[in-house]
C-alpha cells in the first residue's frame, strides 16, 4: 500500500486510481475530524473509535494509527485502499472543540448529517476562537489565589499579589501564542514572570509569602491532561505515543521549574526545599478547590453550562482528601489516591455522556492536588546544591530527595487513581463501551 504524507488535510490518493469521490470526501472528513480531536486532548481510544465510525458511515473500513506528531488513516472499500498521514501535535486541550466534533461524528453515524455538511461543520469548529482573554486572565488570577488558600496563605495582601501575578502572566501567554509555535516559550515566560514577581514582593516588603506568590501562579501551568493521556496510552499498549506524551508533560514541568528558579534568582531569592503546608479549615479548602476547578475548566474552554459538574466533583474529592488526611491521618499520596479514584469513577461515565475529553475534565477536578510545590522546591534545592558544591549540607540533600520522592508518589497515586476506573469501566460495562463514541 502506498502512503502519502501531508501537512494539511487534503485527501490523499492511494495506489488505486479508481478512488471514488465519496471515498475521497470521507477520507478528508476523517482526517479533519481526527486532527481536531487529537490536537485538543481527546483520548486516543475515543479518537480511533470515532474515526472508524466515520469510515463505516461512508461504507469504508478504517484503520487509525496515532504518533506524537502525526495521525495516519488507512481506508479500504471495493475500489481499493487509500492512506494518508497528517501532521498534528497533541499538545492542546479544548473541550468545546472536542465536544462539537464528537457530536458531529454521532450525527454522521446516525445518518442525520451527510459528509458534505459534516466537512463544512468541521471547518467551522476548527476556526472557533479560544477563550476570551479577559475571562482567561480573570480565571487564571482566581485559580492561583484559590491554590494559595489551599496551601495555607491567609493574608489578603498575599492572595491579591498571587492573583495579580497569575492574571498578568496570562496576557503574555496569549500574546506569545501568536508569535511562536514553540510549546515551551509560554510556560517558561509565565514562570519567569512569577519568579521575578515573588522576589520583588519580598524585597519591597509587600509580603513574606515569597515562595507561594511565585509558586501558585506556576501551578496553573502544569500540563496534567497530557500526563493522564500518556498513562492511558501506556495502559492500552500504545507505548511510543504514551511515552511521548509523558515526556512532553515532564519537559513542560521542567521548563516551568527552570523559569521559576531563574526568575527568583534575578530577584536575589530562591526556593527552599522541605517545608509543610498549613492545615486549612475544611470549608475554605473545599470552596477554594471549586474555584481552582473553575479556572482550569476555563483554560480548557469548557462551556459555562457544564462547568458546575467538574466543580462539584472536585469539591467532593477535595473534601474526601481533607477528611482522609486530617481525620484519618493518611499521608498526602494516599489522600490523593482516594480523591482521584473518586473523580475517575465519577468522571468516566460523565465524560462519555457529555462527549468531553476524559483527561481534561478529570484533571480539572483534581488540579489542586498536583504536587507542584514539591517539584518547584526540589528544583530550587537542586540549584542550591549546585551553588554550594562541596559545602552543601547533608540536610539540604535529604530535603531535596524528600521533595522529589513526595512529588513522585503523589503523581503516581493521582495517575493510578484517575486511570484505573477509566481502564476497567469498559470491561465491566462492555455494552456501554460499544455504544459510546
Amino acid at each position: 500500500m502506498d502512503s502519502k504524507v501531508s501537512d494539511d488535510h487534503s485527501p490523499g490518493v492511494g495506489h488505486e486510481p479508481r478512488q471514488s469521490p465519496p471515498a475521497a470526501a470521507t477520507l478528508d472528513l476523517i482526517l479533519q475530524s481526527g486532527k481536531l480531536l487529537f490536537a485538543n486532548g481527546q483520548t486516543t481510544e475515543k479518537i480511533v473509535s470515532a474515526l472508524k465510525g466515520l469510515g463505516a458511515a461512508g461504507s469504508l473500513e478504517a484503520a487509525v494509527f496515532a504518533g506524537w506528531r502525526e495521525l495516519t488513516v488507512h481506508l479500504k472499500n471495493g475500489f481499493g485502499s487509500y492512506s494518508e498521514t497528517v501532521a498534528v501535535e497533541p499538545a492542546g486541550v479544548d473541550m468545546s472543540k472536542v465536544r462539537a466534533t464528537m457530536e458531529l461524528v454521532l450525527q454522521v453515524g446516525e445518518g442525520t448529517m451527510d459528509i458534505a455538511a459534516a466537512r463544512s461543520a468541521v471547518q467551522r469548529i476548527s476556526e472557533s476562537p479560544p477563550v476570551p482573554l479577559m475571562r482567561f486572565a480573570l480565571l487564571a488570577a482566581a485559580g492561583a489565589a484559590a491554590l494559595g488558600v489551599i496551601f495555607g496563605v491567609d493574608h489578603p495582601v498575599s492572595l491579591i499579589l498571587i492573583a495579580l501575578v497569575a492574571g498578568a502572566g496570562a496576557c503574555p501567554r496569549r500574546w506569545l501564542s501568536t508569535l511562536s509555535h514553540n510549546l515551551f516559550v509560554q510556560p517558561f515566560c509565565a514562570a519567569l514572570l512569577a519568579g521575578i514577581s515573588g522576589a520583588l514582593a519580598v524585597r519591597l516588603n509587600l509580603s513574606s509569602d515569597q515562595s507561594l506568590i511565585a509558586v501558585c501562579p506556576c501551578m496553573i501551568l502544569v500540563p496534567g491532561p497530557h500526563l493522564l493521556n500518556g498513562a492511558l496510552d501506556l495502559a492500552r499498549a500504545r507505548i511510543p505515543l504514551g511515552i511521548a506524551r509523558i515526556v512532553y508533560a515532564t519537559v513542560v514541568t521542567l521548563t516551568i521549574s527552570t523559569g521559576l528558579v531563574l526568575g527568583l534568582a534575578f530577584g536575589g531569592a530562591g526556593l527552599s526545599p522541605g517545608g509543610t503546608s498549613a492545615v486549612v479549615p475544611l470549608g475554605y479548602d473545599v470552596l477554594a478547590a471549586g474555584v481552582a476547578v473553575a479556572a482550569y475548566g476555563t483554560f480548557f474552554n469548557m462551556s459555562w453550562s457544564r462547568l458546575p459538574i467538574p466543580i462539584a466533583v472536585g469539591m467532593l474529592a477535595h473534601g474526601c482528601r481533607w477528611s482522609a488526611i486530617t481525620l484519618a491521618g493518611v499521608n498526602p499520596a494516599a489522600g490523593a489516591l482516594i480523591a482521584c479514584f473518586i473523580v475517575g469513577t465519577i468522571m468516566t461515565p460523565v465524560a462519555d455522556r457529555l462527549r468531553l475529553p476524559f483527561a481534561g475534565i478529570a484533571f480539572a477536578s483534581v488540579v489542586s492536588l498536583i504536587p507542584g510545590s514539591y517539584l518547584f522546591r526540589m528544583t530550587g534545592g537542586m540549584a542550591s546544591l549546585l551553588a554550594d558544591g562541596a559545602k552543601a549540607t547533608p540536610e539540604l540533600f535529604f530535603q531535596v530527595m524528600s521533595d522529589a520522592i513526595g512529588a513522585i508518589l503523589i503523581v503516581v497515586a493521582m495517575t493510578f487513581g484517575l486511570v484505573t476506573p477509566r481502564i476497567f469501566w469498559p470491561i465491566i460495562f462492555r455494552e456501554e463501551e460499544q455504544r459510546a463514541i
